[in-house]
């Protein structure tokens, strides 16, 4: 089934997802802080991929928010996400300089999930690098693996389809701070895991 996906973050990890989920015919708006004048270059040769607003993309069944995390409070600003699908594949990490923010204890998606209230938060693709990501799922007779927690179950329901319809093999960890602390990079032990299920 056709999803529109809404990409707010025009970066490594926005356009490897971008490309993805557009090669399994979806239709996807993409946005960064520049404007979409910015992004005719880069999105040129790329079928099924438009350049939006930030807005614009909010607008979308699921919206993934890819932004550095030093960014986040400034792509989600004026946003109503309530009742949306959110994909959350952001690190707590501040560039340059690889700085690790305080979380007070939390995981890094419990953190995105307020700054998003009434969205059904999904952490996912935060695990693989960019080129593994745009890189074909298919693996010698398997299918690469991308991980997700989120706690709304219809939620996840839409990401496994999703998943599955791009060519990768979902595997559900459970709830936001169960599975968020598996996938959290740095320090979980999933993070910068490369598997793929056969």
């Amino acid at each position: 089934m056709k999803t529109k996906i809404g990409i707010i973050g025009a970066g490594a990890i926005g356009l490897a997802f971008a490309k993805q989920a557009a090669a399994a015919g979806h239709e996807v708006i993409i946005s960064n802080s520049r404007g979409p004048a910015s992004l005719d270059a880069v999105i040129k040769d790329l079928k099924g991929i438009q350049a939006g607003t930030k807005e614009a993309a909010a607008q979308a069944d699921v919206i993934m928010i890819a932004v550095p995390w030093q960014h986040l409070d400034a792509a989600v600003a004026g946003l109503d996400l309530s009742g949306k699908i959110v994909f959350d594949p952001v690190n707590p990490i501040i560039t340059p300089g690889f700085i690790l923010p305080d979380l007070g204890g939390k995981t890094s998606s419990e953190v995105v999930a307020a700054k998003v209230p009434g969205a059904a938060l999904v952490k996912v693709f935060n695990t693989l690098p960019p080129a593994l990501i745009t890189a074909n799922p298919a693996q010698n007779g398997g299918n690469r693996v991308v991980f997700y927690s989120g706690d709304d179950k219809a939620a996840k329901e839409v990401t496994g389809r999703l998943l599955s319809s791009m060519g990768f093999a979902g595997i559900d960890l459970g709830g936001l701070v169960q599975g968020g602390r598996m996938q959290q990079f740095p320090g979980g032990p999933l993070a910068a895991i490369h598997l793929a299920k056969y």
